[in-house]
């Protein structure tokens, strides 16, 4: 008789840990579909304040190119070779590693 009176119990609170696993799961979903929009938001938020300062210095550089054409070429000039002469440094490293 006690042994059916166990499995009774048992067999009640079976449900009852069904029913509060689903009900943690629901509530773990809806937090982790909460937290995604809220990402998604801040991420929508975060590029739309980079395009936006992206466009002011495209027009501050712009107006500068503008201004100061000369001044404007001899620095293009000046970062073109800069680059041109790391690229170059780069490549002989790379290439003289081979012939040790």
């Amino acid at each position: 008789m006690a042994y059916s009176s166990r499995s009774l119990h048992a067999g009640a609170a079976q449900p009852s840990f069904a029913d509060d696993a689903r009900e943690k799961m629901r509530e773990m979903r809806y937090g982790a579909q909460d937290l995604a929009s809220r990402g998604m938001t801040a991420v929508g938020e975060t590029a739309s304040a980079a395009q936006e300062r992206l466009g002011r210095y495209a027009g501050a550089t712009g107006r500068y190119v503008t201004e100061q054409p000369v001044k404007s070429a001899l620095i293009a000039a000046a970062v073109g070779a800069a680059v041109a002469a790391i690229v170059m440094v780069a490549r002989s490293r790379r290439h003289s590693r081979y012939y040790y």
